[in-house]
């Protein structure tokens, strides 16, 4: 079986599992052992065209991605690692044994507008069954969010 010795491709192939991440384009940047979800903008996304503004369903849908990548990259990095989950491990088609949403809050701030969002997951509980993560989403500046979630998950259960 394949380890990942290269954290980036490591997180390219778990990003790359979901088809619906690959739909909106959200990318994900490694700085160390943090994580930021990008979202390029897209006349897609938008949902109010005389604003314009992005669709409301679309800044829930990155900020639960966000959330559920950050969690899942850093509870399944050890078997990324060691070769216990990889492209060799998981058949085409089937995703990684990702976190479940069980409740997903999202706080509407501002309007996002026509242009990239960046977001970043903080992780404030994680246990075997249970974790709890909060996200944060801006466009200009980071101290300005246009959205904010608190995501609960029930965990995948080990193998």
């Amino acid at each position: 079986m394949t380890a990942y010795q290269n954290r980036d491709e490591a997180l390219a192939w778990l990003v790359g599992a979901v088809p619906y991440i690959r739909f909106l384009g959200i990318r994900f940047d490694r700085q160390g052992d943090e994580i930021t979800a990008h979202l390029p903008f897209q006349p897609m996304l938008i949902g109010n065209p005389v604003i314009p503004a992005l669709h409301g369903g679309v800044t829930a849908a990155f900020l639960e991605v966000a959330a559920i990548i950050e969690l899942s990259w850093t509870t399944l990095w050890e078997d990324l690692s060691a070769g216990r989950l990889g492209p060799d491990a998981v058949t085409p088609g089937h995703l990684p044994p990702l976190p479940k949403t069980i409740d997903f809050t999202v706080d509407y701030l501002r309007s996002g507008q026509a242009r990239d969002c960046f977001a970043k997951a903080r992780i404030n509980r994680s246990g075997r069954r249970y974790a709890s993560v909060h996200v944060d989403a801006w466009q200009d500046a980071r101290d300005k969010p246009f959205a904010s979630a608190v995501v609960h998950f029930l965990m995948p259960e080990a193998p």
